[in-house]
């Protein structure tokens, strides 16, 4: 089930995993333990996701350790994305523990800190008072009990249930209607997030994103460090989403928070639409929650969640995540096998490529961007085996990736946090290697480094990207056609 290891140059390495499209995994109990973190690595994950909902800081930094020793394993670059748990707004207590709301009833939020019952119950966040207003919807227990406002003052919202049922004691809150005027980072996501870049992860999930002035305290708070992911979870942030997409790094389409406070039936096309937002904008997207939610109990998934794997692949996502599967499952090994197998199918699919690229990205007027529309066209043209760019920052692997080129890209950039978050990026296998310092030695390393890494052989062609002078931020202006001869390793060492 898991890919075997190759033995190459003393050191086991793993072949390119054969897809574009990259698969984050979550670490939970079922999964954290080095051994199965291999197996899964083995498996096909490019990345690991930290639930910071979840667990110690002690936890975190065993599994971030653990991880980080695969990659000397391995000697594949690994990403490490950690999620932070964003403000939960939730109802207080009641006398029993629960209580029961009828259909059709009525029931009231208040700030009496007296514990509730079936007419009303504390709701401790007081920003909200005053905040709704008639018609507008609460929502409870992940929307299994829909309330409308009928009234609401600076200390009483007064609702209807269009759907009744059992509510227990601090069951969370959604206010789908209106923007909630609370900031995206708690105190807990604060020291959170001061942990996981003392840790060195690679990405930061940020959670209930309304707005984009959201993003800016996150990005204080990282220093630089690291890539900020912007989870588009509530249907304000949809609203903004162009200003958001521009101000964050990537983004995640969290769709198990969209479908609460949306109707089901609105989530699918947004999902397309995000994902076509910010593949525009060259950034990765990932599509996440219950891709394969059945794989949690069954070794094997329904047809239906099969289908929903392979559409987000269609449609050109970047990245697919699986959540409790592989956090908490019975079968994660199996979930991630399973996730491999279909985006290498669809790949192979002949329809793949044409309804991928059937969204236009426009190349930028700069010369960086024609270079990479121009490396898509030369590799449908000719036959490429491999785009090799060389960047230091990952903005010119980006832009190609845009293009959804034919070929995969095998980036050489001296980087290692660079090669890391590029392990969430459409068709990018990341290389940490040393600096090149002319053009002669650019076209050698690149011929060696993709016979190493398996992406060429005796008579391939490759594409050089790269930017003169060598080490220049921003300065891609060079695009070149090499062949291989396939005695490139014997003469030299990298």
């Amino acid at each position: 089930m898991a890919k075997p290891l190759i033995e190459r140059d003393g050191a086991p390495k793993l072949d390119p995993r054969g897809r574009k499209v990259k698969i984050l995994a979550t670490v939970g109990p079922a999964s954290r333990s080095p051994e199965m973190l291999a197996r899964l690595f083995r498996a096909g994950v490019d990345a690991f996701r930290v639930n910071m909902s979840h667990g110690e800081h002690e936890t975190h930094a065993e599994t971030i350790k653990a991880i980080r020793a695969l990659e000397k394993d391995f000697h594949r670059p690994i990403a490490i994305l950690a999620d932070l748990q964003g403000p939960k707004l939730r109802v207080g207590k009641f006398k029993d523990g629960k209580a029961v709301i009828r259909h059709s009833g009525h029931f009231t939020l208040d700030r009496n800190p007296e514990p509730g019952d079936e007419t009303r119950v504390e709701l401790p966040h007081p920003e909200l008072f005053g905040l709704l207003s008639k018609g507008q919807r609460l929502l409870i227990n992940d929307g299994k009990i829909r309330l409308k406002v009928i009234s609401a003052d600076d200390d009483e919202i007064k609702c209807s249930a269009e759907v009744g049922g059992v509510i227990s004691d601090r069951k969370g809150v959604n206010v789908p209607d209106a923007e909630v005027p609370i900031p995206a980072l708690t105190e807990k996501d604060r020291k959170d997030l001061a942990f996981a870049v003392q840790q060195g992860v690679d990405w930061i999930g940020l959670s209930f994103v309304q707005r984009p002035e959201d993003l800016a305290e996150a990005r204080k708070l990282m220093g630089g460090y690291g890539a900020l992911c912007a989870k588009i979870e509530k249907p304000m942030a949809v609203r903004r989403l162009d200003e958001i997409i521009e101000l964050s790094d990537g983004i995640m389409v969290a769709r198990g928070d969209l479908g609460v406070e949306l109707e089901p039936q609105e989530v699918p096309p947004l999902q397309k639409m995000i994902v076509n937002k910010t593949r525009t904008a060259g950034k990765p997207v990932i599509v996440a929650t219950q891709m394969l939610e059945s794989m949690i109990e069954s070794p094997a998934p329904t047809r239906a969640e099969v289908s929903d794997v392979a559409n987000a692949v269609y449609d050109g996502a970047d990245c697919v995540m699986l959540s409790a599967e592989t956090a908490a499952g019975d079968w994660p090994e199996e979930a991630v096998t399973i996730m491999h197998k279909i985006a290498r199918q669809v790949e192979s699919d002949e329809g793949y490529l044409p309804r991928v690229r059937f969204l236009d990205t426009p190349p930028d007027k700069t010369t960086a961007d024609a270079l990479a529309h121009a490396c898509m066209t030369v590799a449908d043209t000719v036959a490429i085996s491999a785009i090799t760019v060389f960047t230091g920052s990952g903005s010119t692997a980006r832009r190609v990736a845009r293009e959804r080129p034919s070929v995969p890209m095998l980036v050489l950039t001296p980087s290692m946090r660079t090669a890391r978050r590029l392990c969430l990026l459409w068709g990018a296998h990341a290389v940490a290697t040393k600096d090149i310092g002319s053009f002669e030695e650019m076209i050698a390393k690149g011929k060696r480094m993709a016979l190493r890494h398996r992406f060429a052989e005796a008579g391939s062609k490759l594409i050089a990207l790269a930017g003169v002078p060598f080490g220049t931020p921003g300065s891609t202006n060079l695009m070149h056609v090499v062949s291989v001869t396939g005695n490139e390793l014997e003469k030299h060492e990298s």
